[in-house]
């Protein structure tokens, strides 16, 4: 790293967890976004801001004004133009130094595979469970670290999958065709919610490629902004899995 960089990361490099050798992996790495709506805001914006170095974002919507309530990373002058190329300007104004690759299409799994084989975190922002069942699929078979959020109305749901030997993946949490797909656009968000889910991705995946702290591993994160109420759900490995079962 140059002096710039050294000062942009400073706040990060004097965390005793972090350092430098810690911030140089940030800078090192390579994330994966799928999705970049009101969860992928967020990861984008922060990720890059704290210096991984290269960021893959997979979406294939162009920004409408209802989007703007809650997707922080666009803003009204983008309004027609694809996600991912609004995104990217955005986190090229942040920090230069990060590298945005941009993938203005939905990937089919030979796509998607080769994607998620060269990421080292894949973060799954996505708003449907066929994507969020081929992704765990792809990243289950590479071994590669799965940040998995997911926010409706006033509640949100956040868990972290390594797929070690005993580890629960998404796949345990849902039946073949999971629960009925619910969109924002058919049941409402409340804006902030995006973003604490979003930035609680952003953060497990800053510590995972970092090698700072504890990922919120075998656990599912409940969130109801609403009352407020926080959970923490234990996730055991589904014996019959599809997936990662022993069946």
């Amino acid at each position: 790293m140059d002096d710039d960089a050294l000062l942009r990361y400073s706040r990060q490099i004097m965390l005793p967890e972090l350092g430098f050798e810690g911030q140089q992996r940030l800078c090192d790495s390579r994330a994966l976004i799928i999705g970049l709506g009101g969860l992928g805001s967020p990861v984008a914006l922060y990720l890059g801001a704290a210096g991984v170095g290269r960021l893959t974002l997979v979406d294939d919507d162009r920004v409408d004004l209802s989007n703007l309530q809650r997707q922080v990373v666009h803003d009204n002058d983008r309004i027609g133009m694809p996600k991912v190329e609004s995104a990217a300007q955005r986190l090229r104004q942040i920090n230069p130094d990060c590298r945005v690759d941009t993938i203005p299409r939905r990937l089919d799994e030979t796509a998607m595979a080769e994607q998620v084989e060269q990421a080292d975190v894949v973060l799954d922002c996505s708003d449907n469970f066929a994507t969020r069942f081929l992704v765990n699929r792809l990243c289950h078979a590479t071994r590669t670290p799965l940040v998995s959020g997911a926010a409706i109305r006033w509640e949100g749901q956040l868990a972290v999958f390594r797929y070690d030997s005993g580890d629960a993946c998404y796949r345990c949490l849902y039946d073949e065709d999971g629960e009925e797909d619910m969109r924002c656009s058919e049941n409402g968000v409340a804006a902030p919610l995006v973003g604490v889910i979003g930035s609680l991705q952003a953060l497990e995946a800053f510590k995972i490629l970092g090698g700072a702290g504890e990922p919120l591993r075998n656990q599912l994160l409940v969130v109801d902004i609403l009352h407020p109420q926080w959970r923490t759900l234990k996730l055991r490995p589904g014996p019959n899995c599809p997936v990662c079962g022993k069946a």
